[in-house]
């Protein structure tokens, strides 16, 4: 039977089984042997991270093809109003590409919410919002180019959701597996072969030296 994890990754942990120093990478938290990320996470993002064994259901989850919506928490600086939003919620033009339809909100701070190590760095005098987006896509870096395109910069992005799986009351560096009867219908139909998850390789960096792939 294929195996889903569900992982809280903390911030600085790279997306990748193999040692990348000086972040703490996969290994350093998971121990099973055979499952590879389905999708990624920045480093410098938190949150919700699935890990499978199963070729189809890396493909399923991962591909944007398949639209599974992903629901991320983003601390952004300043106080933005509806109006500032709506773009968001339209599609807004980032040069390279144009986002599609996005849902957005703004939320009180999400309870029980860990501290992040290190903390968020703030400037004086400037408030800070929360807000849920909600996407379908995944490109590099999406969400934090998505905001900062509309004059919020993103302080703190937190991946919530995916499809119907959610961290819930994970804590962070922590992981669970998932009954099977929760994903089995993302499993493709027919009889298909199922074929080893394609292993992670080092990620590329893109633009600027730093955190590396994906929203």
């Amino acid at each position: 039977m294929p195996r889903l994890i569900i992982f809280n990754k903390p911030y600085g942990v790279i997306c990748q089984f193999s040692p990348s120093p000086p972040h703490p990478c996969l290994a350093d938290y998971i121990g099973e042997r055979g499952v590879y990320p389905a999708g990624r996470l920045d480093t410098d993002s938190e949150g919700l991270l699935l890990l499978t064994d199963h070729g189809p259901l890396q493909a399923r989850i991962a591909d944007p093809q398949h639209k599974l919506p992903k629901t991320y928490w983003v601390e952004v600086e300043g106080a933005p109003d509806d109006a500032a939003l709506e773009p968001l919620r339209h599609g807004v033009d980032l040069g390279d590409f144009k986002t599609q339809p996005g849902e957005v909100r703004v939320i009180e701070a999400p309870v029980n919410l860990w501290p992040r190590n290190p903390p968020v760095r703030f400037r004086a005098n400037i408030p800070t919002t929360w807000l849920e987006i909600t996407i379908r896509e995944g490109k590099n870096r999406q969400v934090r180019r998505m905001t900062a395109k509309v004059g919020f910069p993103t302080l703190r992005l937190i991946r919530a959701r995916i499809g119907d799986f959610v961290l819930d009351d994970l804590p962070p560096g922590q992981w669970r597996e998932i009954d099977p009867r929760q994903w089995k219908a993302l499993l493709p139909k027919g009889p298909a072969t199922p074929r080893p998850p394609k292993p992670e390789g080092r990620p590329k960096q893109r633009g600027r030296r730093g955190p590396n792939k994906t929203r």
